[in-house]
């Protein structure tokens, strides 16, 4: 008998393998063209190496990924699915050291969250999607709209205040955003607020001036409390594949990332290159989102990502 509780995790589960389906299909594909008409040899090992590239997994991984291929079977049949099978386990491997829920310090009040990323990676509808989750949780939530040079994103933030019961600091559009971060850790302090998140205006990772600008932030928000912020989240948009890999190195020198959250796992995403992030930078992800709905925002979990990935069905 299926549990009424298991269909959310069923219908999740369809998402995430939806969102990753241009890698799993493309992967899949070119896999099955590859093993089709001959045994495994150095050659078929270069191209499954050269197919997992194209995916975005990053060289050292795909390397390991066709070593393990190889492994025990030179000069046989090898079928499609025995390949997907040897790269869901060999990048569930991968993933399982970053898949980090992220822990709210009760101890810290506020546990203040820092919001960073570039334009467009989907960082206000997170905080949105986050303030749900822990007002859900039955947490106090203040929200702080950092974001200064969008009016969008000032009104975005004020509506998810209002649908989750949060309170929203915020300023005129063009106004500091190291003074509001300031009031907002200040604001949340006094009201005894559990969480505070703080929205950052996008930025260009190579743009001196606003990258300088998130430092003074930073700093800004250390003088009301010196270990704060707790967490620094990166959200990164899953479309853009190496493009990625700069954007953590330069958030992660200027802000000190604690964490990832993975967007826009929708379809047309090129999901390997969290594969890649993880080889590289060893931070924890805590989230990934398959969508624009408070529910398609979800702990990240290694085994479903990697299956995914590798086209398994579940």
């Amino acid at each position: 008998m299926t549990d009424s509780t298991d269909q959310p995790k069923q219908s999740w589960w369809k998402r995430l393998s939806g969102g990753l389906k241009r890698t799993s299909s493309s992967l899949g594909s070119a896999v099955a063209a590859l093993v089709v008409k001959r045994k495994l040899d150095r050659a078929m090992l270069d191209d499954i190496e050269d197919v997992l590239l194209r995916a975005d997994l990053g060289a050292e991984v795909a390397a390991r990924i066709a070593a393990a291929v190889g492994h025990g079977r030179y000069d046989k049949a090898i079928s499609a699915e025995e390949v997907k099978t040897v790269v869901a386990t060999e990048v569930e491997k991968v993933l399982i050291g970053v898949a980090k829920p992220l822990v709210i310090d009760a101890d810290k009040k506020p546990f203040v969250i820092l919001m960073v990323g570039v334009n467009g990676s989907g960082k206000t509808t997170t905080i949105g999607k986050l303030a749900s989750k822990f007002s859900g949780e039955g947490r106090k939530v203040m929200l702080a709209a950092g974001d200064t040079f969008r009016a969008a994103a000032i009104e975005q933030l004020k509506v998810w205040g209002e649908r989750t019961g949060s309170p929203v600091i915020s300023g005129t559009q063009g106004s500091d955003s190291a003074s509001l971060a300031f009031t907002a850790v200040t604001a949340a302090r006094n009201d005894a607020r559990d969480v505070l998140l703080i929205d950052t205006a996008g930025r260009l990772q190579n743009k001196a001036e606003l990258m300088n600008e998130l430092d003074k932030v930073v700093r800004v928000i250390r003088k009301v409390d010196a270990s704060a912020p707790h967490a620094v989240l990166l959200v990164l948009d899953a479309t853009v594949g190496q493009n990625a890999l700069s954007q953590v190195e330069a958030f992660h020198r200027v802000a000190g990332v604690t964490g990832l959250v993975m967007t826009k796992l929708d379809g047309t995403a090129r999901g390997g290159i969290l594969v890649a992030l993880a080889e590289r930078f060893k931070l924890p992800v805590h989230f990934i989102g398959v969508g624009e709905g408070v529910e398609d925002l979800s702990d990240f979990a290694a085994k479903d990502f990697a299956q995914a990935i590798a086209g398994i069905e579940t």
